[in-house]
């Protein structure tokens, strides 16, 4: 059994994501040893609200505290290159946010440093540790499903769905070329993904800005949290919406849609699968439901319930059935696995957490679906 509390941890980072994090640690027992903040001033505000003993001045006073095992980059897109790359540097494992980078080009260093680093690197897709989808991970690899054949579903939300909703993912120089896709949609291709073990061949995208002027506050604004006072119109070139045709390497087929402008949907994420014996389906709204569909028996939908689950999602779930585990549950089922292999020398057979390899394929999938909307055509993956 791993002793968690012997294991030291700092978060960059101190926003909405970096606090979910810090929960999620003291959670499993792991000794947070301080956070970094966009400046010492609301480093040190902010661990103080959250109740964290130490905030960092800098990010070389971060990395020169020999008490930190793991550092959780939770920082805005841009910034996750650098840091990582002084974290491995600096001989220590690294917990990314996604997106991994902000091109492929430096997620491609990034696994190649990662590689030789000989440290665990893995990237917070955390949707994967939702207990059901990581049964039907293990349904799919089992070959209960059958050969799959079409893969639908999208991710929307509303918080970004007014000329006064604001974040510093809208400009593309701090988040990146693509919105949606990158911060959302990489969420969707990753977990669908690892529930089929296909991986994109080619893809069709279509992107859409339908707020191309948006009111930016002077002031800073913490995501899923509105702004207030003064503030400045703002050209946006990022995409509110995108919808995306996938050709997998099997012959397989996908269509998937990405928003953050769909009023009264706050975090759905819907994935259906089809396979050539039966389908599933899940809805990160409903977490602990799974469809389970049949041409020639009743249909299914399993409840969460370590009793009824396969190996593979019961090593997810934490909470009794009936207890439903969300959100915050998905960190600390990822945060256990991935400190477990930090505590065994590295990532173990099994594993199932998101390596910077994965987090390498989502960036090239955002290239590809950025040069297939500019050139509407399809675009293959090995292009890019």
């Amino acid at each position: 059994m791993t002793d968690f509390a012997s294991m030291g941890a700092a978060v960059i980072g101190t926003g909405f994501i970096g606090t979910v994090h810090a929960q999620a640690l003291r959670r499993l027992g792991v000794q947070l040893r301080g956070v970094l903040g966009s400046s010492p001033e609301r480093g040190a505000a902010r661990a103080a609200e959250i109740g964290v003993p130490h905030a960092y001045a800098s990010l070389d006073d971060l990395l020169a505290d020999d008490s930190v095992d793991v550092v959780h980059v939770t920082s805005p897109n841009h910034a996750h290159y650098e840091h990582v790359k002084a974290i491995l540097a600096a001989g220590k494992n690294v917990i990314c946010e996604k997106p991994l980078a902000m091109t492929s080009a430096q997620s491609a260093e990034m696994v190649e440093i990662a590689e030789q680093s000989g440290k665990v690197a893995a990237v917070c897709y955390n949707i994967r540790f939702y207990p059901l989808n990581q049964q039907a991970h293990a349904m799919v690899q089992s070959g209960e499903l059958g050969d799959i054949r079409f893969v639908t579903g999208h991710y929307h939300q509303d918080w970004l769905a007014k000329p006064t909703d604001w974040n510093w993912r809208l400009e593309s120089d701090k988040g990146g070329a693509l919105r949606s896709v990158g911060d959302i949609g990489t969420h969707w291709v990753d977990l669908t993904g690892f529930v089929t073990g296909l991986k994109p061949e080619a893809v069709m995208a279509e992107l859409t800005t339908f707020l191309a002027e948006r009111e930016k506050p002077t002031g800073p604004v913490e995501t899923f949290s509105s702004g207030a006072g003064a503030t400045e119109t703002v050209q946006i070139d990022t995409d509110d919406a995108a919808m995306i045709v996938i050709r997998y390497e099997n012959g397989a087929r996908g269509v998937m849609s990405t928003s953050q402008i769909n009023m009264g949907r706050k975090n759905s994420l819907q994935w259906d699968v089809a396979g050539s014996v039966a389908s599933a389906a899940w809805d990160s709204e409903t977490p602990d439901h799974l469809f389970i569909g049949h041409r020639d028996a009743p249909n299914q939908v399993l409840m969460r319930d370590f009793t009824l689950m396969n190996p593979t999602g019961t090593a997810a779930a934490s909470l009794p059935p009936g207890h439903v585990e969300g959100f915050a549950d998905s960190f600390f089922a990822f945060f256990r696995a991935v400190y477990s292999d930090v505590a065994a020398g590295g990532r173990q057979a099994g594993a199932t957490w998101a390596t910077f390899e994965d987090g390498h394929l989502e960036m090239v999938f955002c290239d590809a679906v950025l040069r297939s909307a500019r050139e509407n055509r399809w675009v293959k993956l090995d292009e890019i």
